[in-house]
Formats: C-alpha cells, sequence, structure tokens
C-alpha cells in the first residue's frame, strides 16, 4: 500500500511548493488536496490551466495526487431540502470530478446527506442524495473517476449493511467508498467495516480515535487511540486493497511541520514496519 497526506495537516498559510517538498521529503507517496473556495491549491475559482499547472509542480516533486477530497459541501448539501442547495452541491461535486481528472487523481470524497431535523429526515435524505447522486454518476463515468462516499459523524449510513446497500443501489461501477478508519469508532470496528464494504472501498483515510472521550476531541494521532490497526491492516489486506492510505489530521500546533514526518512514520509501522 502506498502512503498519502492530507492537505490540512499543514497550515493554511504555507505555500504550495513547500507543502510538495515536505510531502516527498516525508516519503509520501501521494497528496490530497480538498477543493476549497479560496487558498492554496486547487478552488472553485481555479481554471483548467491553474490545475494542470499544479498537476506538473506534483510531478516536479514526484508526488501523485490519487484523490480529492471537498470542504465546501456542509453547506451545499446534496439532501438539502431546498433545490437550490442541491443544485449549488451537484454542481460542485461535478467541478470537483473535473478537478480530480485534472489532477490526474482517480477517486473524489462525497459526503452526500446530513441528517439533522425533521426537514432534513434520515429517509429524506436517502431519497434526496441518491437522487442527486444518480445524475452526477455519467460524469463520473465519462471521466472515469469513482465517487467515493465518505462515512463521517453526519447521522446517515450508520452501518456497513446499510453503506453498501447505498452504493450498489446507485448503479454503477464508477459509484464507491471512501472509507474512513477513525471515524467508525465510535460505535463500530472498522475491521468488520472494511470486510463488509470489500471491494467497495476505493480510498481509505486513516486517523486514531480514544473511544473513552467520544466526541471529536476524541481523535489523537496515529497509533494513539483505540484503532486496532494490525487488525485493519489484515482487513484491508483480505479484501484486496492495495491503493493509498491517506493521514487526516490536523498540524501540530508547535513545529507544525514534524506532524508531516511523525505520520509518514506511523504509517511504515502500521504497514508493518518495526518501531525504531
Amino acid at each position: 500500500m502506498l502512503k498519502g497526506i492530507y492537505h490540512g495537516t499543514f497550515p493554511d498559510e504555507i505555500e504550495l511548493e513547500a507543502v510538495l517538498a515536505h510531502t516527498a521529503k516525508a516519503g509520501f507517496d501521494a497528496l490530497e488536496f480538498r477543493l476549497r473556495r479560496e487558498g492554496v491549491g486547487p478552488t472553485l475559482k481555479s481554471t483548467d490551466a491553474d490545475i494542470e499547472a499544479i498537476a506538473r509542480l506534483g510531478r516536479d516533486y514526484g508526488v501523485q495526487f490519487r484523490s480529492l477530497s471537498c470542504a465546501i459541501m456542509w453547506d451545499n448539501s446534496l439532501s438539502s431540502a431546498k433545490a437550490e442547495e442541491r443544485e449549488r452541491g451537484r454542481q460542485i461535486v461535478i467541478r470537483q470530478l473535473e478537478v480530480a481528472s485534472l489532477l490526474g487523481a482517480d477517486t473524489i470524497l462525497v459526503v452526500p446527506a446530513f441528517v439533522k431535523d425533521d426537514e432534513h429526515a434520515y429517509d429524506a435524505c436517502y431519497k434526496r442524495s441518491q437522487e442527486e447522486l444518480a445524475k452526477i454518476m455519467p460524469v463520473a463515468e465519462q471521466l472515469g473517476i469513482h465517487v467515493g462516499v465518505e462515512n463521517v459523524w453526519n447521522k446517515f449510513l450508520m452501518s456497513p449493511l446499510e453503506m453498501a446497500r447505498y452504493v450498489d443501489e446507485l448503479n454503477s461501477p464508477y459509484a464507491g467508498v471512501y472509507f474512513d478508519v477513525g471515524n467508525v469508532l465510535n460505535f463500530g470496528f472498522p475491521e468488520q467495516w472494511i470486510r463488509i464494504l470489500g471491494h467497495r472501498i476505493k480510498k481509505v483515510h486513516v486517523k486514531d480515535f480514544k473511544t473513552t472521550t467520544g466526541n471529536v476531541t476524541g481523535f489523537v494521532p496515529l497509533l494513539a487511540g483505540n484503532v486496532n490497526w494490525p487488525g485493519v491492516a489484515a482487513a484491508l489486506r483480505e479484501i484486496g486493497y492495495d491503493d493509498i492510505l491517506t493521514a487526516e489530521l490536523s498540524p501540530y500546533a508547535a513545529h507544525p511541520f514534524q506532524a508531516v514526518y511523525d505520520i509518514a512514520r506511523h504509517i511504515d509501522i502500521i504497514l508493518g514496519g518495526e518501531a525504531r
């Protein structure tokens, strides 16, 4: 398996060349951008030429872009009760697919729904988000980019059986799962999810979590929480997953670049390396 780092692990103000230089020096194979409204890296304001220039820069540093996240779906949900918000969300995902293609990525991360009140009830969110994704999948198929539905704390797709069903009902070879190991731990066992989701998993996020905390402050550095990392690695190998593990963690409060080097070593250990 390959090693990836999330762009959000770097402070926002760090220039792209410095990000790529540290990504390569730390031994990562890939960097995962998050499509944003503005900032360093690909944004909604970026032209195709801008994205192609970023792709060239990545090649110069020997850093791949294998997946693309998105930081602006929370306010533009595919499950919104408002048609105009769903339309904005759909156009953002379509642009995400286009940007991923220009970067050379083969998967985008999509959070399809947010269950939050009676107007956004579970069953309504399920139906509305699937209807929007059904409109998006032809673009994904044309570009050859997988749409990876991610499991987050959105009170939606709360079991691996339901997540598998949701993806299968989209009836496209480019509909899949972007599986987040740490996000499951508060209500499940990631190694079980991995075995059940199987071939549907297109990309994997890794982070750790302390179940005794039980809230968002429970996310901790890799190897510091309660994830059964040997079990996770074994399950991934069992389903034949040989793609990338992308660490999705925040920068350190002090000496932020050090996080990148520590994370690289932690992933080595997760994949079977010796501690030193």
